[in-house]
């Protein structure tokens, strides 16, 4: 089974950036479909971003021209690219990697993101 490790969180003012990243342990191309989720406290994870085998995205509304998620098949790294972020968008952040040939899917540990001043 894939082990997935995000980095790259942390405490950033509104109107900020940040780019989280996802290690996957082994090759993640044409095998498994990857997502960001996100969970703030009291609330129920909900997702952010997802990225098939053709590049085709998807993004909720409420992150929708300020969120970016993108892969490196070669370094079997899933980044999100964050920017403009508001303090709505605190919360921890998960990637998650959905097997395209069984109902398994796997989650990272999570990395918090805090937007504040």
């Amino acid at each position: 089974q894939v082990q997935l490790v995000e980095s790259g969180g942390g405490l950033v003012q509104p109107g900020g950036s940040l780019r989280l990243s996802c290690a996957a342990s082994e090759t993640i191309f044409n095998r498994y479909l990857m997502h960001w989720y996100r969970q703030a406290p009291g609330n129920q994870r909900e997702l952010v971003a997802d990225l098939d085998s053709f590049d085709n995205t998807n993004y909720a509304d409420s992150v929708k021209g300020r969120f970016t998620i993108s892969i490196d098949n070669a370094k079997n790294m899933v980044y999100l690219q964050m920017n403009s972020l508001k303090p709505e968008d605190t919360a921890v952040y998960y990637c998650n990697a959905r097997s395209i040939f069984s109902a398994d899917q796997y989650w990272g540990q999570g990395t918090q993101v805090t937007v504040s001043s």
